[in-house]
C-alpha cells in the first residue's frame, strides 16, 4: 500500500517528500524537476512502540514504514499528455491514497503557473484532470461492454448500467470518491479499472512559519471549508520550516526549535500517521528479547492473515494467537505479568485484530 504526493508544480511537494523520507528529490524553482516518481519507505511515528520497548529492553526495535512516492507536478491539459501528463496519471493509478499538497503562502520569489495563489483553483484543476482521465478510461470500458451487454449478458448489462452513472456524474465534475456506489458493485465492475479518482484524498496545506504559528491563514481557510464538504482531512505545515527541523541533528535541537514553535512534534509526523490511516492500515506488535516489532496490516484483518504478514507458514499452518492489548500489556509491565492476572487472549482463525495488539502466533506446517 503506497500513498502519492500531487500537486500543482512549485507548491513543495518535493520538499515534503524530502522531509518525509531519506530519499532526497531534487527541490527546484521550476515545473518537472521530478521526473521518475521519487519512492521512500518511510517509518511510521508510534509512541507504543517506544513504550514496548522500554519495558522489555530488546536487542532491536523495528517500526512500522508506509511507502510514499513524490509524483511530478500536473498541469492543466495533463489528461491530454501536457506536461508529461500520461506518464504522471499513470503513476498516480499505482498508488492507493493521494496526498494533495496545495501552495497556501505567498511568496514573489518562488513562482506559480498558474500566475497567482489559490488553493482552491489549484485543486480544482488537478481534479478536473483526474476526472477527464477516469472518463477517458469508463468509456473505453463502456464500448468493451456494450456489445455484451446487447447480446442479453446479465453481468453486463449491470457493469453497463453502473458505468453509464458514473460516465454521467465525471462528466458533472464529481469525483468517483463522492459518488452513491454500493461497495461490491464498485469492487466487482470498477477497482480493477483503478481509477483516479476514487483514491481517498487528504489535503496537505503548505504555510509559511507565520501562517504556521497561527494555526493557518486565509488560504487555508478556504481549503478546511472545500474539505468538509468533501468529509477530507486537511493538515496544515510549512514544508520549508519542516525542512530547517530535518537539518538539526541532535533530539534536544529539534525539540527547541519546536517549542519556539509552538508544537509538539512536526508536522511531517503527523502527516506519516494520518497517510497510514488513509491507507486504512493498522499496526500490531511483536515483542521479545531479541526484537520489539511494529508490523502493518490492513484494517479488519483477520488473526491468520497477520499471521501471513511475518512469514507465509505462519498463515498457512496458523493454529490460534496468542493476544495481550496493549493497554494491558503497559498496565501489567510484562507479558509474564499480564499472563498471571489472566489478561492473556487465545483467538482463533475469525478473530478480527485490533489495532494495538501484541501477538503471538502458534501454528503447524
Amino acid at each position: 500500500m503506497k500513498a502519492g504526493i500531487v500537486g500543482l508544480p512549485n507548491v513543495g511537494k518535493s520538499t515534503v517528500f524530502n522531509c518525509l523520507s531519506d530519499a532526497k528529490a531534487q527541490s527546484a524553482n521550476y515545473p518537472f524537476c521530478t521526473i521518475e516518481p521519487n519512492i521512500g519507505m518511510v517509518n511510521v511515528p508510534d509512541p507504543r512502540l517506544e513504550k514496548l520497548a522500554e519495558l522489555v529492553n530488546p536487542r532491536r526495535v523495528v517500526p512500522a514504514t508506509v511507502e510514499i512516492v513524490d509524483i511530478a507536478g500536473l498541469v492543466k491539459g495533463a489528461s491530454k499528455g501536457e506536461g508529461l501528463g500520461n506518464k504522471f496519471l499513470a503513476n498516480i493509478r499505482e498508488t492507493d491514497a493521494i496526498l494533495h499538497v496545495l501552495r497556501c503562502f505567498d511568496n514573489e520569489n518562488i513562482t506559480h503557473n498558474m500566475g497567482n495563489v489559490d488553493p482552491i483553483r489549484d485543486k480544482e484543476i488537478i481534479d478536473t484532470e483526474l476526472q477527464l482521465k477516469d472518463l477517458e478510461t469508463i468509456e473505453k470500458r463502456i464500448e468493451r461492454i456494450a456489445k455484451q451487454a446487447k447480446a442479453g449478458g446479465k453481468e453486463a448489462k449491470e457493469e453497463l448500467e453502473i458505468l453509464q452513472y458514473l460516465k454521467q456524474q465525471l462528466e458533472k465534475g464529481i469525483s468517483i470518491r463522492h459518488m452513491n456506489l454500493e461497495p461490491e458493485k464498485f469492487d466487482k465492475y470498477i477497482k480493477t479499472l483503478k481509477p483516479l479518482t476514487a483514491k481517498p484524498v487528504l489535503y496537505v496545506c503548505n504555510v509559511d512559519e507565520k501562517s504556521l504559528r497561527q494555526g493557518g491563514n486565509d488560504y487555508t481557510q478556504q481549503v478546511k471549508i472545500m474539505a468538509q464538504k468533501e468529509g477530507a482531512e486537511v493538515l496544515i505545515l510549512d514544508a520549508k520550516t519542516e525542512a530547517d527541523i530535518m537539518e538539526l541533528e541532535t533530539y534536544e535541537e529539534r525539540q527547541m526549535f519546536l517549542d519556539d514553535l509552538g508544537l509538539d512534534e512536526p508536522g511531517i509526523n503527523k502527516l506519516i500517521r494520518k497517510a497510514y490511516k488513509l491507507l486504512n492500515l493498522q499496526t500490531f506488535f511483536t515483542a521479545g528479547e531479541k526484537e520489539v516489532r511494529a508490523w502493518t496490516i490492513p484494517i479488519g484483518a483477520t488473526a491468520p492473515q497477520a499471521a501471513g504478514v511475518i512469514h507465509s507458514d505462519f498463515e498457512k499452518g496458523f493454529i490460534r494467537a496468542e493476544v495481550i492489548s496493549y493497554d494491558d500489556y503497559i498496565r501489567y509491565g510484562s507479558e509474564a505479568k499480564v499472563r498471571e492476572a489472566g489478561r492473556l487472549r487465545i483467538e482463533g482463525k475469525d478473530y478480527k485484530v485490533q489495532d494495538g495488539d501484541i501477538m503471538h502466533f502458534r501454528f503447524n506446517v
